[in-house]
């Protein structure tokens, strides 16, 4: 498994509070990559005014953080494009009965 690989496991065991399904197949993860020990991270949310605003980009970094490798994230949380059902994976819709 390479470090990116390892960096989405990581992610996906992080859930959105009121939604019952993690953020990555949620598609609030817009990229990922890797740059040596560094894991840069594009995320959005699924509203500016959502109530986990300053928590869960936290949560993202201390996550990555503890992935093997990864000694830096830099994490880039964006509102373009604006998250919509759309974005998300699946197996997030079919959990939501979507």
């Amino acid at each position: 498994m390479n470090l990116k690989d390892k960096v989405i496991e990581e992610i996906k065991k992080i859930y959105d509070p009121e939604i019952p399904v993690n953020i990555y197949e949620l598609g609030l993860i817009y990229d990922i990559s890797i740059n040596g020990d560094t894991a840069n991270i594009k995320m959005t949310l699924t509203s500016p005014n959502c109530p986990v605003a300053e928590s869960l980009p936290k949560e993202v970094k201390d996550s990555v953080m503890q992935v093997d490798g990864i000694r830096k994230v830099d994490l880039d949380l964006v509102w373009d494009p604006p998250w919509n059902k759309s974005m998300m994976s699946e197996a997030a819709k079919l959990e939501l009965n979507l």
